[in-house]
């Protein structure tokens, strides 16, 4: 088995294993609530849903990943199919070749990154070692925010028509599991070697 393959599955393990987590939700607050790894002391990922959205977005990540000497946060977006990230029933040929995100937390907008991977998406406003991440910037704001918004855009235009965001998800914070995550976050060793993405 090739590397390359492996990797996938192993990706496909975590994304079953989150949606498993998932199926144990239930109640008023289950679309709102996020849920930490259980059994451990520090958790590596916390999962949630969003509370309203027009995408094929199933879950939502903050998630510990190695970059390097470091181990670093990112927001993960887990699809309810095999992808492409659309809005409602937009076909692949409709899609443009360079979407963009807008996030917002309580009205506040961030230059964040799209990155898009097998079997999720990636959305990153810095780097380490090549490998994505959020900064403490952004950090700082998902663990004191309220209230996520991600704005998409998607679909190609028309031509003569300007660009505009086609999907939305919002997403309720949570202060408690997004602080327990960033207890997994391990700077680098020597002098950061972290930059800053572009927002697009």
């Amino acid at each position: 088995m090739s590397s390359r393959t492996q990797h996938r599955r192993n990706r496909r393990t975590i994304a079953a294993l989150l949606a498993l987590a998932f199926s144990f939700l239930g109640g008023a607050e289950g679309a709102a609530a996020w849920e930490v790894e259980d059994g451990v002391e520090s958790p590596s990922y916390a999962v949630t849903e969003p509370v309203s959205s027009n995408l094929n977005i199933d879950s939502v990540v903050l998630m510990c990943e190695a970059a390097g000497d470091a181990t670093v946060l990112q927001l993960k977006i887990y699809l309810t199919d095999e992808g492409p990230l659309r809005p409602g029933r937009a076909a692949t040929e409709q899609l443009k070749d360079d979407p963009r995100v807008e996030v917002s937390i309580d009205g506040r907008v961030f230059p964040t990154s799209l990155l898009f991977a097998d079997e999720y998406v990636v959305l990153a406003d810095g780097e380490h070692d090549r490998t994505p991440l959020l900064s403490d910037r952004l950090l700082d704001a998902l663990q004191g925010g309220k209230h996520l918004q991600l704005r998409f855009d998607l679909v190609a235009e028309a031509p003569g028509h300007a660009a505009a965001f086609d999907g939305e998800a919002v997403i309720e914070l949570g202060s408690a599991a997004i602080a327990a995550v960033r207890r997994c976050a391990r700077p680098p060793a020597g002098p950061s070697g972290s930059t800053a993405f572009a927002g697009h």
